[in-house]
């Protein structure tokens, strides 16, 4: 189990620079989990690659829906809320980021992003793909 932020999400279920190292990561292990905000993250991607034309706006609505029932069923969970806050405070990363940070230590597994502050706030808990990959 891993869990996985909205960038990895997306980088999978879209063609985008990093798919190929997320579809390696899925590879491996395909038990993805995050926290709640992953479906408010991935909308947003979505509506924004719809907006500009890159993905028809019902191919976006059929995207979010699959993502749902295949690639995180039942494998969303909430941080607590005064972890993600001491985590903000500590590190200086958006709530939004620590609350993947908070699922991850929650769950002892590590946290495969391609977030470059999160990577360095978090250095062991938090992976490139890549890194994930050499393990």
């Amino acid at each position: 189990m891993v869990v996985v932020d909205a960038n990895l999400i997306a980088a999978l279920v879209l063609k985008q620079e990093h798919s190929d190292e997320a579809r390696r990561v899925w590879e491996r292990d395909p038990d993805w989990c995050a926290p709640p905000l992953w479906v408010s993250e991935l909308r947003s991607v979505l509506a924004k690659c719809a907006r500009a034309g890159l993905l028809p706006k019902s191919r976006a609505a059929a995207t979010m829906a699959l993502t749902r029932r295949v690639l995180l069923p039942e494998r969303t969970i909430e941080p607590e809320d005064p972890v993600v806050l001491a985590l903000a405070a500590r590190c200086g990363c958006s709530t939004y980021d620590c609350e993947y940070v908070a699922v991850a230590r929650m769950l002892g597994v590590p946290l495969v992003t391609l977030d470059k502050q999160v990577l360095r706030a978090f250095p062991g808990l938090a992976l490139k793909p890549e890194e994930f990959l050499r393990q």
